[in-house]
C-alpha cells in the first residue's frame, strides 16, 4: 500500500486529522507529506480547511466544481481595474487568496488586459477566471493582429519567430510613446505558468521548471495569454521586481535573462550572434542561459564576448549552464581578446 492508500485509509477511519497526525501516521516528514496531499487535494479525494500548520483534512464529499467566470468586453473604452474588480468580486478574490497571490494576480490581469486594449486593434476581448481547490487561472484573447505580429512588423525582423526573442528580454514595445515594454517581462516571471499564443506561436514560461519552451500550434487569431498561480503560492512581486531591477541599479530594470536555446541548440555564425544580441544593449546587466545548447562557434562566442564587450564595455555579460566545450570556446575567445 502506497502512502496516497494509507492517508486515505486513516481519514476513512476519522472524520478529520491534522497535518501532524499523518505525519507521525506515515512517518514522514511534513514537506514529503505536503507533496501527497497536493496530488490528493488536486484530484478532489481530499479536502483541506484550514491554513498552514493549523490545518485539518478529511475525505472530499461531493466534489466541488471550479468557480468560473467568463465574460466578453468591448475594448473601446474599457479599463482595466474595472474589469478586474468585478472578476475580483465575482471569486472573493480577497477572501480566497493570500495578499501576495492576489497581488500578483491584479498586476499580470491588469497588464495582459492593458495590452490588449492599447496594442492588439481588437474590438472585443473574452476573459476567463477559473478558481479551484488549488489554482487560480484566467485566460485572455483578444481577436486583433497578435502579438508576434505586432513587434514583427514594427521592428522589421526577418518573421514571427523572431519577435520571440525580442519579447522575452523586456523593454521591447511597439509603443515607446506610452509604455517601457517591461509589463509582458515581469508578467511572464510572476506565475507558475504563463502561455502567450498567437497565429502559430505558443510561447510558454514554465516558472516551476524555470524554462520557457517554443512550439508551432495551429493557427489562431489575435492572442491568447494563459496565467496560472498555486493559491498558496510564496511568490511575490517585490522579489520578481527585485531580481531583474535590483537595488544596486536604483531598482531599475536594468537586468535581463536571456534562454540561448530557444530556437536552436547549434550556433555558429556571427549573424546568428547579432540576432540574439539585437537590443541587449539596453541593459546593464546580461544573463545568458546555455541550458539545452550543445555547441557553439568560435565566430558566435567572438562576436558576444570580445566585440559586443567591446563595444559596451559597462554591460555585465554572465553565462549559465555551461557545457564543457562552450565554457571553453567562450575561455578561448576571452583569454586571446585584444
Amino acid at each position: 500500500m502506497n502512502q496516497k492508500d494509507k492517508i486515505l485509509k486513516l481519514l476513512k477511519r476519522k472524520k478529520s486529522v491534522s497535518g501532524r497526525e499523518l505525519s507521525e501516521f506515515l512517518s514522514i516528514s511534513r514537506q514529503a507529506l505536503n507533496k501527497h496531499l497536493k496530488v490528493l487535494i488536486q484530484k478532489g479525494l481530499v479536502v483541506k480547511d484550514g491554513k498552514t500548520r493549523g490545518a485539518a483534512y478529511s475525505l472530499a464529499g461531493k466534489i466541488k466544481p471550479a468557480k468560473r467566470f467568463r465574460k466578453k468586453y468591448v475594448l473601446k473604452g474599457l479599463e482595466e481595474h474595472k474589469a478586474f474588480n468585478e472578476v475580483a468580486l465575482h471569486h472573493n478574490f480577497r477572501k480566497n487568496l493570500s495578499d501576495n497571490v492576489f497581488h500578483i494576480v491584479n498586476y499580470v490581469f491588469s497588464e495582459i488586459l492593458n495590452n490588449a486594449i492599447e496594442h492588439s486593434r481588437s474590438k472585443i476581448c473574452g476573459i476567463e477566471i477559473v478558481l479551484d481547490q488549488y489554482n487560480c487561472a484566467f485566460t485572455i484573447r483578444d481577436y486583433g493582429i497578435g502579438i508576434f505580429y505586432s513587434i514583427y512588423t514594427k521592428f522589421d525582423l526577418s518573421d514571427e519567430t523572431s519577435a520571440i526573442g525580442e519579447l522575452i528580454k523586456g523593454k521591447t514595445t511597439t509603443m515607446r510613446e506610452r509604455h517601457s515594454g517591461e509589463g509582458v517581462f515581469f508578467s511572464s516571471k510572476s506565475g507558475d505558468t504563463v502561455t502567450f499564443r498567437s497565429h502559430k506561436i505558443n510561447l510558454t514560461f514554465d516558472n516551476i521548471k524555470k524554462d520557457v519552451f517554443v512550439e508551432e500550434k495551429r493557427h489562431i487569431n489575435g492572442t491568447e495569454v494563459k496565467f496560472s498561480i498555486s493559491r498558496v503560492s510564496k511568490r511575490n512581486l517585490e522579489s520578481t521586481f527585485k531580481l531583474y531591477a535590483p537595488e544596486e541599479y536604483d531598482y531599475r530594470f536594468e537586468k535581463t535573462k536571456v534562454y540561448v536555446n530557444l530556437f536552436q541548440t547549434e550556433f555558429v555564425s556571427r549573424s546568428e550572434a547579432k540576432r540574439l544580441l539585437l537590443g541587449l544593449e539596453k541593459f546593464k546587466e546580461i544573463i545568458l542561459d546555455f541550458k539545452g545548447v550543445k555547441s557553439i562557434g568560435q565566430g558566435f562566442a567572438d562576436e558576444i564576448f570580445r566585440v559586443f564587450k567591446k563595444q559596451y564595455p559597462d554591460i555585465i555579460i554572465k553565462t549559465k549552464n555551461l557545457n564543457y566545450i562552450i565554457e571553453s570556446i567562450i575561455k578561448h575567445v576571452v583569454d586571446n581578446k585584444i
